[in-house]
């Protein structure tokens, strides 16, 4: 069992972008990355989500990836181990950008992915499902979304510029491989096993 939980790691696949010509963090599920340099974040999207958020003065940003358990129990319960899940992936990105500079009352949000692709996985809705808790932690934790690109069918490719707020977002509606899609069941998988370890107190 992953001795870490539920807890979000820092992305560490780094590389240099040769399109727009910068360096580049790639997040992959269960990953995160915060930066105030002037660099890209990129991830490609299931049935998961992505919140970039980003200090709109400062251009502080950062993107997560991350999927809501499915672990059996009422989803509609707002203190479930689904909705704990999803607000510690949320507050840690939260966090670590106000730790590095941001101000809560300057933040602004874009979000993507609940894409309904994973087969077999239709019936727990769980595109729609993330997608709903996305949108519902903006609402109640206040910060502005200022875009959204949730649910459909298609994977989807995003790329976030921080520093501008800028986000590319590209729908993969011929996929070639099963890499998304298995590399999102593992994490499915591997959440089911895990628990919410601790609480993120946020700094205001």
């Amino acid at each position: 069992m992953d001795e870490r939980g539920f807890e979000e790691i820092l992305a560490p696949n780094h590389y240099f972008d040769s399109t727009f010509e910068m360096q580049a963090a790639k997040i992959l599920p269960g990953e995160y990355y915060t930066t105030g340099r002037d660099m890209l974040l990129v991830t490609v999207l299931g049935s998961c989500v992505a919140a970039c958020i980003r200090d709109r003065i400062s251009g502080i940003g950062g993107m997560n990836h991350f999927m809501l358990p499915n672990n059996g129990q009422d989803q509609s319960n707002p203190l479930g181990d689904s909705a704990r899940y999803g607000t510690y992936a949320m507050e840690i990105l939260v966090n670590q950008l106000l730790k590095m500079g941001a101000r809560r009352d300057h933040l602004e949000a874009k979000v993507f992915g609940g894409g309904n692709v994973l087969r077999g996985f239709v019936v727990a809705n769980v595109g729609e499902r993330n997608s709903k808790f996305v949108l519902d932690f903006l609402k109640t934790e206040n910060i502005k979304l200022v875009a959204q690109d949730l649910m459909d069918i298609y994977p989807r490719k995003v790329y976030f510029f921080p520093k501008s707020g800028r986000v590319l977002v590209k729908k993969l509606r011929n996929v070639h491989n099963d890499t998304i899609i298995e590399r999102e069941k593992e994490y499915s998988t591997r959440l089911q096993y895990s628990k919410v370890e601790g609480e993120v107190e946020l700094f205001t």
